[in-house]
């Protein structure tokens, strides 16, 4: 039997390729602000952090990694609920 292929994505903030289960995604929809989506299939355009890492999110916010991502001036009170919001994220469900 074939060994299932692991989606693996970048975090945006240390970089590092991890699997698709080991990050969250922090997703850009066209008509609206930005929300972390735990399903990981939410329409838009999306980034990862690595899950509860409040470094990596600060480290994106630092670089602008984040905002060249999602292709979006991000404002400050956006980032405030995403360091709140982020502590609490839980893993990428199945169904990737």
């Amino acid at each position: 039997m074939a060994q299932r292929k692991i989606p693996m994505r970048m975090c945006s903030g240390c970089r590092e390729r991890k699997s698709k289960r080991e990050l969250i995604r922090v997703v850009r929809p066209p008509e609206g602000e930005l929300f972390i989506d735990p399903t990981g299939k939410a329409s838009g355009r999306g980034a990862y952090l690595c899950v509860g890492s409040t470094a990596c999110l600060e480290r994106a916010i630092k670089t602008k990694a984040l905002e060249r991502m999602l292709e979006h001036t991000i404002q400050p009170d956006l980032f405030e609920k995403l360091r709140q919001q982020l502590p609490m994220a839980e893993p990428l469900k199945d169904g990737e």
